[in-house]
């Protein structure tokens, strides 16, 4: 993992830092950034836990989260533009006003996910559990939502 300060940005691969015994170092180095306001554009977080994280107004620009745990996060005003989400769980996440423009969310497990006014646009939604989730404002201009049921989510003035 290097910090580089001068361009506040981070180059943090998670093979350094998943496994059991260090999932609160995980949490830790990622809040760090977010008060530093250290960019996490392209990381490579896949696999890591990050339940219950404050990552309020993170640059996660296509970073690889793929099969990370984000369950109860703190994502808002997030931007996860072109971020890759696949298999990752995002239960009961709040992802209020966060940017995932042609982020890849397949298979991810939105339960009950706060996406009011998020940007969706272009985002691959395929085969995404949205069970009980919030999409009221949400943009989802050009979204993949095949096989995604739609039935039961809480929309108002959502864009598709």
């Amino acid at each position: 993992m290097k910090i580089l300060n001068n361009k506040k940005e981070l180059i943090i691969d998670s093979k350094e830092i998943e496994d059991e015994k260090n999932n609160h170092t995980e949490k830790f180095v990622l809040e760090y950034c977010v008060k530093n306001h250290i960019s996490l554009k392209f990381a490579n977080l896949r696999n890591a836990n990050l339940r219950t994280a404050d990552l309020r107004s993170v640059d996660l620009r296509s970073a690889n989260l793929t099969h990370a745990n984000l369950e109860f996060a703190n994502l808002k005003n997030a931007n996860l533009e072109f971020a890759n989400l696949r298999s990752a769980s995002l239960a009961y996440a709040d992802l209020t006003n966060a940017i995932l423009k042609h982020a890849t969310l397949r298979s991810a497990d939105l339960t009950g996910v706060n996406l009011e006014h998020a940007n969706l646009k272009y985002a691959n939604l395929e085969h995404a559990d949205l069970e009980h989730a919030n999409l009221s404002y949400a943009n989802l201009t050009g979204a993949n939502v095949e096989n995604v049921d739609l039935e039961d989510e809480n929309f108002k003035d959502e864009n598709f």
